[in-house]
């Protein structure tokens, strides 16, 4: 019996990164427990949620009975609706009452993610504290759960209106929070669920690739912090013997068993599930009741694979930047896509060509200046460290806002520091300062800000005012926001995975790049196994798999990469340059 199926408690939170295998697992795991005769609410609040895909069947948002399922019923959230709907909540009172321009930065201040989790959070309060509502179910099943920090945000003292209102907060995290104290005693009862082991269990689930892991492992930090259990650790999609020797399949299963060895401390405190990657997509009751099962997956017979993509090569898209002659461009997508990979291949291409490039990076494994540097002629590298820039960060507007504030005040001011869009703003400081030589030479910048944080520094205003005086007063200058808007001067590479979710999470940034007036010139699809000519039935199968995905990215792209699945890790100048 895995372990996070053993004696489950009332509620159950699957939570991880995109398109690791939450909603199959979840799925999986209401299917099972009503086969055992148990009375079962599966609820989603996924933004990339597929329930009702997997299920071949409609379910929205009001609870529906599963066909062929007895006892089990299925509802999905829309987070993006809850949003529209908790935006025009605080918006709608005031629109007519403030200037046109105070209610777009309004707007934009609750259109970020921080806005979807907190009214997705509002929906399934009820389903946490409603007995009404629940009471005939033994279990509900949750495909998601919100992050710690928005949990500790609902926990936090204070009037989040007033704390706005009075200037003491930026336009961030904080708006979704305001007019929110009526519900706070709601949380209270939500919260306490949660944190109550007996009767809540929250799985992290990844895959056996280090974004996925550690992705989990920040995770368990920040539920610790607020005293709520996590339970279990499932990695799904482990590559089985079942995928035959050739030398693509045991890299990989080299590869998977390495991360598997080296978890962290954090994680292997807990019991660890492994479930088997499965030759075709999780999809349909038999394949749901499948997925939990021990034992090798049966390969099946041979997939034919439709689509040829040898003619998407990032060569291609190496020769069109090049012709520019100088430019910025900016690798970027969700975690775990190989954001750095890419941007160092580019790299490497151009300057190998004699071109003058600056690859500034925040590459986590901090060898990347020793990798490159002096390796490549005309090639720089400079490396931000994430952590240490958002500590600084966070250090100087303590220092400087928080100076100012009562003991309340502070503690909100330093919890939405705390937020993911701190770091992108204090990342991206940093990066401002290399921005402008993609005037003279090449500058490859792997990762970026999304559309929804460019748009909140520059509604409130400071980002331009700092650029203004940290350039002076010249005329014709550009800020790196309007840099990154001119389609002469950048180019924007969105890197993703051919797979369902990664790409519906790419579309969503692309939009809200879009909003931005950004627009992404070119994607990347990466680690593709079609593009690898596997001959293995299994890895076979799994290529037919991608069809859908990478024809759904030729429908947004301009212009279109596929790299194929590498049979060793691509890292070091060797590796990279297969890339291109």
């Amino acid at each position: 019996m895995l372990s996070f199926l053993t004696d489950p408690p009332r509620f159950l939170f699957f939570t991880g990164k995109g398109g690791v295998g939450k909603t199959s697992i979840a799925c999986a795991t209401a299917v099972h427990l009503a086969d055992q005769g148990r009375r079962v609410l599966l609820v989603s609040t996924d933004p990339a949620s597929n329930v009702g895909q997997v299920f071949d069947f409609t379910i929205g948002n009001a609870i529906t009975p599963i066909p062929g399922v007895p006892g089990l019923s299925a509802m999905e959230i829309d987070p993006e609706a809850a949003a529209h709907a908790y935006r025009e909540r605080i918006v709608g009172p005031v629109r007519g009452l403030l200037p046109d321009r105070e209610i777009a930065s309004i707007t934009e201040q609750l259109s970020g993610s921080c806005t979807t989790e907190v009214a997705s959070f509002d929906e399934f309060t009820a389903l946490l504290t409603d007995e009404a509502l629940i009471g005939d179910y033994d279990h509900v099943v949750f495909d998601t759960a919100p992050t710690g920090h928005t949990i500790r945000l609902l926990q936090l003292p204070g009037n989040w209106s007033d704390f706005l209102d009075a200037g003491k907060g930026d336009a961030s995290c904080l708006g979704p929070l305001a007019g929110l104290d009526k519900q706070r005693s709601a949380y209270a009862g939500a919260v306490a669920a949660l944190q109550d082991s007996e009767t809540t269990r929250l799985v992290l689930v990844a895959r056996a690739q280090a974004g996925a892991l550690d992705e989990i492992a920040r995770t368990q930090s920040e539920l610790d912090q607020i005293s709520i259990s996590s339970g279990c650790v499932v990695i799904n999609a482990v590559l089985p013997e079942a995928a035959g020797d050739e030398p693509l399949a045991a890299a990989v299963r080299r590869r998977e068993r390495d991360l598997l060895n080296s978890l962290p401390a954090s994680l292997t405190a807990l019991p660890v599930d492994l479930i088997s990657l499965k030759p075709s997509n999780v999809m349909g009751l038999p394949a749901l009741r499948a997925l939990l099962c021990a034992g090798e997956p049966a390969a099946g017979p041979a997939a034919t694979v439709s689509e040829q993509l040898t003619e998407h090569r990032l060569a291609d898209l190496i020769n069109d930047i090049e012709a520019g002659g100088h430019g910025l461009v900016m690798c970027m997508g969700k975690g775990g896509v190989g954001k750095t990979t890419i941007a160092s291949a580019i790299a490497i291409a151009l300057a190998e060509r004699g071109h003058p490039v600056h690859l500034t990076t925040t590459d986590p494994a901090a060898h990347l200046e020793q990798t490159l540097d002096g390796g490549v002629a005309h090639l720089r590298v400079t490396r931000i460290d994430p952590v240490q820039a958002t500590r600084e960060y966070r250090d100087h507007v303590m220092e400087s806002k928080g100076a100012q504030l009562d003991e309340a005040g502070r503690a909100n001011l330093a919890e939405d520091l705390l937020s993911p869009c701190t770091e992108e703003v204090a990342v991206f400081r940093q990066f401002s300062a290399v921005i402008g030589e993609g005037r003279t030479g090449f500058v490859i910048v792997d990762t970026a800000p999304t559309g929804h944080t460019l748009l909140l520094l520059d509604a409130a205003g400071s980002y331009h005012r700092d650029m203004v005086r940290q350039m002076g007063s010249a005329a014709g200058f550009k800020t790196p926001m309007m840099m990154m808007q001119d389609p002469d001067l950048t180019k924007v590479i969105l890197i993703t995975l051919p797979e369902q979710t990664p790409v519906l999470e790419a579309s969503i940034l692309k939009a809200d790049l879009d909003r931005a007036g950004i627009h992404p010139w070119a994607w990347v699809v990466n680690a593709s196994i079609q593009a690898a000519h596997p001959q293995s039935e299994f890895l076979r199968m799994r290529a037919a798999s991608e069809a859908q995905p990478i024809h759904r990215v030729r429908e947004l792209a301009p212009r279109l990469a596929v790299v194929p699945l590498q049979a060793q890790e691509p890292v070091g100048l060797p590796a990279l340059r297969t890339l291109f």
